[in-house]
């Protein structure tokens, strides 16, 4: 029987005054999500609290398949009720870039729009198992640069693709296996910002779980901690 423990923190960071990340932990449905909203002020926040809020009301017992139909149904709600936001508010921009973990017995699947991350951790390796939709991960996807090169670049913080942006809803998919020992690790770009691969798996690679979560925001907090900062990690046993 496949034990899933998990850990989850938000942090508004040391500069913003509003965080403007929104995180869920649904164990009992093997769902956990990261949302990183934009817009400024309230608005921000606005995008990445609809986006959880309709995640949220996903119902118990759900098929697999059933359940990755709900979520990206409720993704586009979310997508929806934000651009009727952004329409009331007479603003260019409301979005939130957001990634979805979902778990099933021996695989998950992961959903995402934006600079929000999925890493697994597995034999002591750390795999990015998404790519950002930005304007720089497509100087990575041609080999002009590393990813953590990526994070430096001027326009690190320029994302193509987001939850509210756009007329219709782009998220794209990664599924694959999981395995007893596997750690994930969903987060914003405020922690991305400050945290390369190694000292990514250097601070979570066999880390208690209890304590991770918190060593991750710390390496954000001394790096600067310029953005809101949003970590879930979850263990499979």
């Amino acid at each position: 029987m496949t034990t899933i423990r998990h850990s989850v923190l938000t942090h508004v960071g040391l500069v913003r005054k509003i965080n403007e990340d929104s995180v869920l932990a649904l164990p009992d449905r093997k769902l956990w999500i990261v949302a990183d909203g934009m817009g400024g002020h309230a608005a921000g926040d606005f995008a990445s609290q609809t986006v959880i809020e309709a995640a949220a009301t996903l119902p118990a017992g759900l098929a697999p398949r059933d359940k990755l139909s709900a979520l990206r149904a409720a993704m586009a709600r979310a997508h929806d009720a934000i651009r009727d936001e952004a329409h009331r508010l007479g603003v260019p921009v409301i979005g939130a870039a957001v990634v979805a973990l979902l778990l099933t017995d021996g695989h998950f699947v992961g959903l995402w729009a934006g600079d929000c991350r999925l890493y697994r951790l597995r034999d002591g390796a750390i795999e990015l198992l998404t790519t950002d939709h930005s304007v720089v991960a497509q100087l990575v996807l041609a080999g002009q640069m590393s990813w953590d090169e990526a994070e430096l670049h001027p326009q690190s913080n320029a994302i193509t693709r987001a939850v509210g942006v756009g007329e219709a809803l782009e998220l794209d998919k990664v599924q694959g296996d999981t395995r007893p020992g596997d750690r994930y690790i969903l987060c914003s770009d405020g922690l991305t910002k400050y945290a390369g691969f190694e000292t990514l798996r250097r601070t979570a690679d066999g880390a208690p779980l209890e304590t991770v979560a918190e060593a991750l925001l710390q390496v954000a907090l001394r790096g600067g901690g310029a953005d809101n900062i949003s970590i879930i990690v979850v263990d499979v046993a």
